[in-house]
C-alpha cells in the first residue's frame, strides 16, 4: 500500500508493507528494475541487518525503512549521506517530542537517546542505486540478548521521552527532513552537513576510545574532516580514522 501525506517531499515515493525479509534487501529488488527515488517503510521484518551482517532485531511498532536513492557521485561523496541521515533522524525525533536535549548523534551512524542507542543507520551501494537504510526504536527496546553486548543499551522513544509515534507517522516526519538536509547537501556540499552534524554530536572535544579492525586508538574527539572521518587529538598530534567502532 502507499499514500503521500500533505507534507511529503516533491518526486519521492512512498511505500508501506505490512511485512518483508528486510528493507535493504527489497530496495534492492526494486532498484533492478525501477529508478525512482522512494522510501520503503514495513511494519514487520523479519531478517533485518546492521553494520558488517549484524542481525537488527525488530519488536512490533518499531521503525525499520529503507530510502532509495538513485545518486550520480562518487562514492566517497555518496557516503557522506549517512550523516544527512543521522540529522534527518536528530530533527524528526525533536519534531515529534518537542525536545532536543536528550538527543546526540555518535560518530559514524547511531542517534543516542539519553545515552542509549536509539537509532542506526547503514548505507549500501547496488549497482546503480544507495540504500539508506534506518531502524528506530519506537515502541520498544530489543532484549538485551538479541543484539550485541554494547556500552549504549537499546532505548525506546515510548520509554525514554513518553513518546508514542506509529512507523508511519514517524516516516511522514523524517522524510522530510531528511529532503530538507538533501537539499543542503546538494547544494552547499558536507560543509554545512559537517557543521550541523558537530553541534549535535556525542562528546565533541571528550576522551574517547576507537575500535577498528586491528587496533584501539585513544584520544580526544576533536573533529569529523571534510572526508567523514573521526579526528582523534593525540598526544603526538592527531589522527584521521575513516571506520571504526566509537566508545565513550
Amino acid at each position: 500500500m502507499s499514500d503521500n501525506p500533505q507534507n511529503w517531499p516533491d518526486g519521492v515515493g512512498r511505500t508501506v508493507l505490512l511485512q518483508t525479509d528486510s528493507t535493504m534487501k527489497e530496495a534492492a529488488r526494486v532498484a533492478a528494475s525501477s529508478a525512482f527515488t522512494q522510501w520503503i517503510l514495513t511494519l514487520d521484518q523479519t531478517a533485518g541487518h546492521g553494520r558488517r551482517g549484524r542481525p537488527w532485531t525488530m519488536p512490533k511498532g518499531n521503525f525499520a525503512a529503507t530510502l532509495l536513492m538513485f545518486p550520480n557521485e562518487p562514492p566517497q561523496q555518496i557516503a557522506l549521506r549517512s550523516f544527512v541521515a543521522s540529522l534527518a533522524l536528530f530533527d524528526a525525533v525533536t519534531e515529534v517530542t518537542g525536545r532536543a536535549d536528550a538527543l546526540a548523534l555518535k560518530w559514524p551512524n547511531d542517534v543516542l537517546l539519553n545515552g542509549g542507542k536509539f537509532a542506526g543507520i547503514l548505507l549500501e551501494r547496488g549497482a546503480n542505486h544507495l540504500s539508506i537504510g534506518i531502524g528506530a526504536n519506537l515502541a520498544a527496546a530489543p532484549m538485551a540478548s538479541d543484539v550485541e553486548p554494547s556500552p549504549f543499551p537499546p532505548v525506546a522513544l515510548v520509554d525514554e521521552m513518553g513518546t508514542r509515534v506509529t512507523p508511519e507517522a514517524f516516516l511522514d516526519v523524517l522524510a522530510p527532513n531528511y529532503a530538507k538536509w538533501e537539499t543542503q547537501f546538494t547544494t552547499y556540499g558536507f560543509e554545512p552537513i559537517r557543521t550541523a552534524w558537530l553541534a549535535r554530536a556525542a562528546k565533541l572535544g571528550e576522551p574517547i576510545r576507537a575500535r577498528t579492525t586491528k587496533d584501539e586508538h585513544y584520544g580526544t574527539f576533536e573533529d569529523v574532516d571534510s572526508n567523514g572521518n573521526l579526528v582523534l587529538r593525540q598526544s603526538k598530534g592527531t589522527l584521521s580514522i575513516p571506520a571504526a567502532e566509537v566508545f565513550f
